[in-house]
């Protein structure tokens, strides 16, 4: 029986990675879809579906290696139950061939997912840090994604933290939760500064920092796949309409150049709470590892702390010659292509 490829997938709340790896370990593809999976079991599958027909591949042709974050969402009563149900719905679309991670434990089977789901809810970080501590045994890696943010210290070639829940994670500041997509604009803090007066924050679900960053003009349209908070368009000027409801204007009120700014203001608050939290887990001169939507935040990060950053693509081609680039994409996926990795690691001991 000839070798299978494999395929790593990161099944979240929102969207749904996943990436192709040959039998070498070789990388084939990536890519995100946009999977609202509170919505529906439904909304899973057909994304499943759109990332087989693009890979142009059958699941029985593949191993499939996978970590969740999706058991969170409130389709499920609880961690336990939305592990179970994820893991079982797509083992079946998959026909029988998946592997599930599960943290230090590595990977698990279906028959054993029940008992194990403590350890593979929302663990994606982890894989993604077991990975980079192959190549880096000291780094901190940044990942920065669409609604939350991980910190994650790589010492002598092992992951630092021993936090594995999101409560536990939460209260060390190895999770920090705001993204730079779907994170409300009113969780940023309580003031804002618009054209150098500090103002209130509406409590409202007006804007969202993905408006924030079409206008700083650093959001790749590939990453910009959820839902805008009114369901109208992410044009600068729709963008600039709903952060001025934030502060209790209509966008014509100002000229675009004061949204702008006010953009500007939001990006230093977000900065500053992730730079909280890194402090917390950084040393002098440690290289911080960038992936995520929001990566291009972790390469200011950096400069901030005077120590150098590093890109994913960075580091793979450092240790694979043979790799092919494909930076963005890669960063946004990179926990499924972790676990791919991982997995074929696994097989090969």
């Amino acid at each position: 029986m000839s070798k299978l490829q494999t395929l790593g997938w990161d099944i979240g709340g929102a969207h749904l990675k996943a990436v192709l790896l040959n039998v070498d370990g070789e990388l084939l593809g990536t890519l995100q879809v946009a999977c609202p999976l509170w919505r529906g079991l439904d909304n899973l599958s057909s994304a499943i579906h759109t990332v087989l027909n693009s890979f142009k591949i059958n699941p029985h042709q593949a191993k499939h290696a996978i970590t969740m974050t999706g058991e969170l969402v409130d389709l499920f009563a609880n961690r336990h139950v939305g592990v179970n149900v994820i893991a079982q719905f797509v083992n079946q679309l998959l026909v029988q061939q998946c592997q599930f991670y599960a943290a230090s434990k590595g990977f698990v089977s279906i028959v054993q997912v029940a008992e194990n789901t403590n350890c593979i809810a929302s663990t994606n970080w982890h894989a993604s840090a077991r990975l980079i501590a192959h190549y880096r045994s000291d780094a901190l890696l940044l990942d920065i994604g669409s609604t939350t943010s991980d910190i994650i210290a790589i010492q002598s070639g092992k992951v630092l933290s021993s936090a594995l829940s999101d409560a536990s994670r939460l209260q060390e500041d190895t999770l920090v939760y705001t993204g730079v997509i779907r994170t409300p604009v009113m969780a940023l803090g309580q003031k804002l500064l618009l054209d150098s007066v500090e103002t209130n924050v509406m409590a409202e679900y007006f804007a969202t920092m993905a408006d924030v960053y079409r206008l700083t003009g650093e959001l790749d349209e590939s990453s910009d796949m959820a839902e805008t908070s009114d369901g109208k368009g992410k044009s600068l000027q729709e963008s600039a309409r709903r952060l001025a409801r934030m502060v209790g204007y209509d966008v014509e009120d100002k000229p675009l150049d004061s949204w702008v700014q006010l953009a500007f203001s939001c990006r230093t608050l977000q900065l500053m709470q992730l730079k909280a939290a890194v402090l917390k887990h950084f040393k002098p001169n440690m290289p911080i590892i960038g992936v995520g939507a929001g990566s291009f935040l972790v390469s200011v990060i950096a400069e901030d702390l005077n120590t150098p950053y590093l890109s994913i693509d960075a580091i793979l081609t450092s240790n694979m010659p043979a790799f092919k680039q494909n930076s963005h994409a890669l960063a946004i996926c990179f926990s499924a292509y972790a676990v791919a990795q991982l997995s074929i690691m696994a097989n090969q001991t």
